[in-house]
C-alpha cells in the first residue's frame, strides 16, 4: 500500500484502517474498551492535525503538533496492548497499525523539532 504524501490524508486513513480493524475484534470486555480508546485516539491524531494547520500562531501551531503527536503515542500503546492480548487471525493488519501509529509520531516529532 503506498501511504499518502499528505499527512492529513495519512492521519485520516489510519483513523479509517483502525476503525475498520476494530471490528473484527472478539466482543470482549477489555477488547471494547481498548478499541474505545484506539478510536478516539487515532481520529485525535488527525483531528489535531488539521487545527494546527489552521493555527493562528506558531506556537499554537507546535501546541496542536504536539496534541497530535501524543494520540498517536497513545494510539500505538492501545494497539499494541490489543496485539499482545489477543489471538488475532489478522495480526499482521493489527502490527501494520501499530507501525503506522509509530511512524506519525517519528513524523509529527521531526515537524514540531523543525517548527523550533
Amino acid at each position: 500500500m503506498t501511504k499518502p504524501y499528505n499527512l492529513e490524508e495519512r492521519a485520516f486513513q489510519f483513523a479509517k484502517e483502525v476503525r475498520l480493524f476494530v471490528k473484527s475484534l472478539d466482543k470482549t470486555i477489555s477488547n471494547y474498551e481498548d478499541a474505545k480508546q484506539v478510536v478516539r485516539s487515532s481520529g485525535s491524531v488527525g483531528a489535531n492535525y488539521i487545527e494546527a494547520n489552521e493555527s493562528i500562531s506558531k506556537k499554537d501551531f507546535v501546541f496542536r503538533v504536539k496534541v497530535s503527536r501524543k494520540e498517536a503515542k497513545e494510539s500505538a500503546y492501545w494497539l499494541r496492548l490489543i496485539l499482545e492480548t489477543n489471538k488475532l487471525s489478522n495480526e499482521k493488519e493489527c502490527a501494520d497499525l501499530l507501525n503506522e501509529a509509530i511512524e506519525l509520531k517519528k513524523i509529527l516529532s521531526a515537524i514540531i523539532e523543525k517548527s523550533k
